[in-house]
């Protein structure tokens, strides 16, 4: 039901309305935090983004339903940014993201922590997002969500889990980050509404 904070603000839902949702989401496990890059078997071409999440889970670089370096970037943010004022708000330097995503791409044994800073991996972290080939919430679904805008709720877990299931749990593993962020709103400045607004057009094409 968490999901329902990025629908809901697409949708123009009242910011209150998307807070209570996201807090009902499903809960997942958490991690410890890492401050490294992703390691594994390189995906086809030496790419990891703009690469299908289907692939990448063919290819070994899927854990428990998300992608290794989404968890790196996750993690990071996790452990060292969520009192970041502007977190996902302000961009990070063009260059230096760039930058980042190519070494990932290479599998180089990136530190974040020593090598990168929050702008630029939380600007990295949205870029996957965006650059998704199919998006993460497909066309199979964006339409009856859509249609669903009055009163979408009661059916919104039916519709989404028509959805694959890493993209499933890739939604589930956002949202409930994005959950922790939003807890921390009154040092990082980003209320769910804040959120939802940044995020929106990232898992929606």
């Amino acid at each position: 039901k968490g999901i329902s904070a990025l629908l809901t603000c697409t949708h123009n839902k009242a910011a209150v309305q998307i807070k209570q949702d996201m807090m009902k989401m499903v809960q997942l496990p958490m991690l410890r935090g890492t401050s490294r890059g992703p390691r594994g078997v390189e995906a086809r071409g030496g790419r990891l983004f703009g690469v299908s999440l289907l692939e990448l889970k063919e290819l070994g670089l899927v854990k428990d339903g998300v992608p290794l370096v989404v968890r790196s970037m996750v993690e990071f943010l996790r452990e060292h940014a969520l009192h970041h004022e502007g977190l996902f708000r302000v961009n990070g330097n063009v260059r230096a993201v760039e930058g980042l995503k190519q070494r990932l791409e290479n599998f180089e044994d990136v530190d974040f922590l020593v090598e990168a800073d929050v702008c630029t991996v939380a600007s990295l972290f949205k870029q996957y997002l965006r650059d998704l080939p199919e998006g993460l919430v497909d066309s199979t679904v964006q339409p009856a969500l859509i249609q669903h805008e009055d009163g979408f709720c009661s059916d919104l877990r039916v519709l989404l889990h028509q959805l694959p299931d890493v993209h499933y749990s890739l939604l589930q593993y956002l949202c409930l980050f994005l959950t922790q962020v939003d807890q921390r709103h009154r040092e990082n400045r980003m209320t769910a509404l804040n959120l939802a607004t940044v995020f929106g057009p990232n898992v929606f094409q």
